[in-house]
């Protein structure tokens, strides 16, 4: 069978501001097949998010034909010395050019949590042990009560989500009941990754770990998966940065976790569809278009339509953004 032709792959990196704190997306692409990426760049979803967040290209780094259509999808361009590259972050004052800060900085060991925080974040793990188990609603009410922050924050989504209603939510149960396991599960595992005092890879954090699990949930429902297996790939997602955020083993983090064999398999050795879907995001997570185009490949999975994913779960993420800023300057 001949190879089918592959459209060019976009690549979406997430940057900071000088302050840490999410604030671009840094575009680039394959040579290939260009005609493709015109396609995407004309295409509403890619001008939603270029509308509702700076999307970046850098200068002379795509044909002049991707970049005309790029700038009129709102894009910015910007000179590559404006973007400061790191692994790890130094005190060294950073150049005054720099605007955004690009790499895996925030990836980094956490600041070791004391006091509350640290019971904040046991407190938080029991939650999601409990949601996910299906354990009683005066259950998850009991710990609940044990963490003003988090507890806080619960009822400040539910609140400000407003569910077509005209009182304010005033109790657990209610805003238990309203938002439903299902999206009490994904908030939760949200919440984890909110901002901490001390911590400042926290926005970054929970801004990549966004985009990831519903970059994985799209990605299972275009591959055929049920309801279930489109939320085992989001919580897939979730998970798989809980390592990072506690800065501990994954598997000792997963441990009192009651989640299934096959969700364990696949954050732990990559085992799955669900494993093979979150090596995928993994690796669109870096700006390799070479490798990303490999991985597409051996899914089967047409880069357009891997494209478009992309975005929407990138515009997704800026929703929980949103959300955990308001619930952090309140």
């Amino acid at each position: 069978m001949s190879a089918q032709p592959q459209a060019s792959i976009l690549s979406v990196e997430l940057l900071s501001d000088r302050t840490r704190k999410p604030s671009a997306l840094l575009l680039a692409c394959s040579a290939e097949a260009p005609e493709s990426l015109v396609t995407l760049a004309q295409h509403e979803d890619l001008r939603t998010l270029c509308g509702r967040f700076p999307c970046l290209v850098i200068s002379d780094s795509v044909p002049p034909a991707i970049a005309q259509v790029l700038r009129e999808s709102g894009c910015r361009e910007v000179a590559a010395d404006s973007i400061y590259r790191a692994a790890q972050l130094t005190e060294q004052p950073l150049a005054a050019q720099v605007e955004w800060i690009a790499g895996n900085w925030y990836m980094a060991p956490p600041p070791k949590p004391v006091g509350n925080q640290a019971a904040s974040r046991t407190l938080a793990l029991q939650l999601v042990q409990l949601v996910s188990a299906d354990a009683d609603t005066h259950e998850i009410e009991a710990v609940l009560r044990r963490d003003p922050a988090l507890s806080y924050h619960l009822l400040r989504l539910v609140n400000s989500l407003g569910m077509g209603m005209n009182r304010q939510i005033t109790s657990f149960s209610q805003a238990i009941l309203i938002l439903g396991r299902a999206q009490l599960r994904r908030w939760l595992n949200l919440m984890l990754f909110s901002a901490r005092s001390g911590d400042e890879r926290s926005a970054m954090l929970l801004a990549r770990v966004a985009a990831r699990a519903r970059l994985m949930e799209l990605l299972a429902k275009s591959a055929g998966l049920d309801k279930s297996g489109q939320e085992s790939a989001f919580m897939a997602g979730m998970f798989s940065l809980l390592g990072i955020l506690f800065g501990m083993p994954l598997e000792e983090v997963l441990r009192p976790l009651k989640i299934s064999d096959a969700l364990q398999a696949a954050l732990l050795t990559r085992e799955g569809e669900v494993g093979a879907l979150l090596t995928l995001v993994e690796t669109a997570e870096q700006p390799d278009v070479t490798a990303l185009a490999a991985r597409l490949a051996a899914l089967s999975l047409p880069a357009s339509e891997f494209n478009l994913l992309n975005v929407q779960a990138h515009t997704w993420m800026l929703d929980v953004v949103r959300e955990s800023a308001g619930g952090a300057n309140a």
